[in-house]
């Protein structure tokens, strides 16, 4: 299984299964970094109460300490809640320098525009679960300036000529325009693209050590696709080894602000 989100697996028992996605440690070390570089002290959490808030708070968790800022809430709320003031009530008191958030899609603008509301004046960090069009209409001026890690293709066009995904990143979305008639404005489409590569890549080369449809060729195609070696990709470079789900390092993420409904790099 190529999945196509972060996952949650242990790769020694589940040695049949990668993914495309930047692990979350990964995108929320950006994070960190760039609170650290504004001079972040003390930060405030408030995600989702599932897996996924779960991820984005272990990650804070882990690299807040050696940037030297301290996590002071832990606040949390469903996906369906229509509200979630009284947790914001809770992490203005603590006066925190900014606030880092866990949720994703509509349902993750609920802490910017509770934070507007009650005048909060720190910086507010996001991570990519929040990269979507909707949340953008829905957090509408509540997110402007709002920092977040996205996969490099989210801003392709913005992206220095030398960066390694941004000929393939420009490719998939002149691709996609041509295809729908619209442009892409969300990560998924663009893991979907990059799981496909890494399958033709490895099966072309799993091809040549066996027949397609016996077994012997499915254990080729899972070793080729552990052995996948500098696969450029919309997300990121690919390289897959036995016994780790993820494949992409640094080069799979950068910072990007919200700024007048837009993602901006922000490098």
């Amino acid at each position: 299984m190529i999945g196509l989100s972060p996952i949650s697996l242990n790769p020694v028992e589940n040695p049949w299964v990668m993914t495309v996605a930047q692990p979350t440690e990964l995108m929320i070390n950006a994070v960190v970094e760039r609170m650290k570089r504004n001079g972040v002290k003390t930060v405030g959490f408030i995600g989702f109460s599932d897996a996924w808030g779960d991820l984005v708070y272990n990650a804070l968790m882990k690299a807040a300490p050696g940037a030297g800022i301290n996590v002071v809430s832990n606040e949390r709320y469903a996906r369906a809640d229509a509200s979630v003031t009284g947790q914001v009530l809770k992490i203005v008191a603590l006066r925190p320098d900014a606030v880092m958030t866990g949720g994703s899609g509509t349902a993750g603008a609920l802490p910017f525009l509770a934070l507007t509301e009650r005048g909060f004046r720190g910086g507010i960090y996001g991570q990519h679960g929040l990269i979507n069009p909707d949340f953008v209409r829905v957090v509408s001026a509540s997110g402007q300036g709002a920092l977040m890690p996205t996969g490099p293709v989210i801003v392709a066009e913005q992206l220095p000529a030398d960066h390694p995904t941004k000929k393939m990143a420009l490719d998939f979305r002149a691709a996609f325009q041509r295809v729908k008639n619209a442009p892409t404005t969300d990560a998924f489409s663009a893991y979907s693209f990059d799981g496909w590569l890494v399958f033709t890549d490895a099966a072309a080369r799993a091809m040549t050590k066996a027949e397609p449809g016996t077994p012997e060729f499915r254990v080729a195609l899972r070793d080729a696709i552990f052995s996948t070696k500098e696969l450029v990709g919309t997300h990121g470079v690919y390289n897959f080894k036995v016994g780790d789900l993820y494949g992409v390092d640094e080069r799979a993420r950068v910072i990007v602000k919200l700024e007048n409904g837009q993602w901006k790099l922000a490098p």
